[in-house]
């Protein structure tokens, strides 16, 4: 077995991989170079990254935008009008999207913080001889002076017709009344 591996050549170790600065160094290098008031696009720092490092990975231009965006997100760079530029130290700070969030008051020094009412419906009482909570107060009135909701009906103040006999009708259909004398 020693003569299989003298005869075989030791295998060549790989190319050494140039070292390539980050992608943020390149990109922000690319805009101090080219240094126009109005930024680059990102055909232009491409071309100078290229220009200036010649042996670039194969999926350069994906890495490129991946980049870009994620300066552009976190405040590294400005994106106005598909040019890239750092941004202005006297600008103020941009606003993040919706409202903004309250200001959080911080309680008095030595007061205790009491909890928050519980979200949802008390739980009913266990006792069953409990008495009922007291009736809740009724709430103002909007602006017509009426409350809010459909009315309540109106008892039936009409005399009893002659087909009410007074007992409670059942519920469905009622049965066919068949004539009398005929079968």
């Amino acid at each position: 077995m020693a003569t299989e591996n003298s005869n075989n050549p030791p295998p060549n170790p790989p190319p050494a991989a140039p070292s390539l600065p980050n992608y943020q160094e390149m990109i922000m290098a690319a805009i101090e170079s080219v240094n126009d008031p109005n930024g680059c696009n990102k055909s232009t720092i491409s071309k100078h990254i290229e220009s200036t490092y010649g042996d670039l990975p194969a999926a350069h231009a994906t890495l490129l935008t991946h980049h870009l965006n994620n300066m552009t997100q976190s405040g590294l760079l400005v994106l106005s009008k598909n040019c890239y530029m750092k941004p202005d130290p006297n600008a103020p700070p941009k606003r993040g999207r919706g409202r903004p969030p309250k200001p959080k008051v911080s309680p008095p020094p030595g007061g205790e913080v009491s909890s928050p009412r519980p979200r949802g419906r008390p739980p009913k009482s266990k006792d069953p001889f409990a008495p009922p909570p007291p009736p809740k107060p009724k709430k103002a009135y909007s602006a017509t002076g009426r409350p809010r909701g459909r009315p309540p009906k109106k008892a039936k103040t009409t005399p009893s017709t002659a087909s009410d006999t007074g007992a409670p009708r059942g519920r469905g259909r009622p049965p066919k009344v068949s004539p009398v004398g005929c079968s």
